[in-house]
């Protein structure tokens, strides 16, 4: 067989890497919070992904659930990577939410890297905490609203320098806290609302600059 005769599944008995269990997990919570899976589908579907093995396992799992939202819009590969300090700003706005929800329930959820945060991103984190980072992320629109549930849980929400935090949770025995002040906000860089409800949780907002690519060395032997 040749290579353009391969089919670009992967092969059922191929063993899956976390990774791979990770996205299946990401949309059986979408799954969840669209009402397309009650709580007790969820949680066995959940507790198969993790211990799932090889891809023959993880695919019947989201074979019933539609692709998520936004799958036909251009791989984040073909996007400009984001630069520190603000830069390259407008290549960066517009598009589609990669996702719009979040789910922890007695566990843990993590949007990071290459993605878009859509108009308006749901956190719950009910007994478990979740990581929002967006250094890496592209936005769907200038401006984003981030609705953080944290019940004896927890969200971290962590931005890249010049982007414009504004911060309207309510806390109950709990809070959000915003570990951000004084930063020069970029007149082109997004901003983010951040509100919610946090009760015996909390909610914390934190900058921190873009992990920079690791490139080749240009030491050169003499």
């Amino acid at each position: 067989m040749s290579d353009d005769e391969r089919p670009e599944r992967p092969l059922p008995e191929l063993r899956a890497s976390d990774a791979d269990r990770e996205r299946v997990v990401e949309r059986l919570r979408d799954g969840l919070a669209e009402g397309r899976l009650d709580m007790e589908e969820f949680e066995e579907r959940l507790e198969a992904a993790y211990k799932s093995r090889t891809y023959a396992e993880l695919e019947p799992l989201t074979r019933d659930l539609p692709a998520v939202a936004g799958s036909t819009s251009p791989s984040a590969s073909a996007r400009p990577a984001p630069m520190a300090g603000g830069s390259g700003w407008p290549a960066r706005i517009g598009g589609t939410g990669t996702s719009t929800t979040a789910v922890a329930i007695m566990s843990g959820f993590q949007r990071k890297g290459r993605w878009t945060v859509p108009a308006r991103f749901d956190a719950v984190a009910f007994w478990g905490g979740g990581e929002l980072d967006l250094r890496e992320a592209d936005f769907a629109q200038r401006e984003v609203v981030i609705n953080c549930i944290a019940i004896m849980g927890g969200v971290e929400i962590t931005v890249p320098p010049g982007v414009a935090v504004d911060v309207r949770g309510i806390g109950i025995m709990g809070g959000f806290d915003q570990r951000y002040g004084g930063e020069p906000v970029d007149p082109d860089a997004p901003r983010v609302i951040v509100t919610g409800f946090a009760f015996w949780g909390g909610v914390g907002i934190k900058v921190k600059s873009p992990k920079r690519p690791k490139g080749p060395s240009l030491r050169k032997e003499l």
